[in-house]
């Protein structure tokens, strides 16, 4: 089943709050709503009503793959296109690949931080 655009966005900020050492704001607009793990943007989530979106930081070939396989799946909107993928509803966005890109993406961040910044290091 595909998941709607409200609820697809409530799927990503429910799986960012369940990671360790996830913070949130508005540190660009009130109209993105930013995820960060040690300061490090992983998730952009849109309250627009009309552009319900989330995006997430994906390595380069999963993000092509991805953009080829869904039409709902673009390059990511706001950021570096290559290394973002921006996810709106349409066939085969499951709340199950929501949640998965999230993890993706907060990995992906998280993974790349200094030893001693990473989740679990304090």
């Amino acid at each position: 089943m595909s998941a709607a655009g409200d609820r697809l966005q409530d799927t990503a900020r429910q799986a960012a709050l369940a990671l360790p050492d996830v913070s949130h704001g508005y540190p660009f607009t009130p109209g993105l709503d930013v995820y960060k793990v040690a300061g490090k943007v992983f998730l952009i989530v849109t309250d627009d009503p009309d552009d319900q979106i989330i995006t997430v930081k994906c390595e380069p070939e999963h993000a092509r793959a991805h953009a080829h396989g869904y039409a709902s799946i673009t390059p990511g909107r706001y950021l570096d296109k290559r290394h973002w993928i921006s996810l709106g509803p349409g066939p085969g966005i499951t709340e199950r690949l929501v949640t998965d890109a999230v993890q993706d993406s907060y990995d992906l961040v998280a993974e790349r931080l200094p030893r001693s910044d990473r989740p679990g290091a304090r």
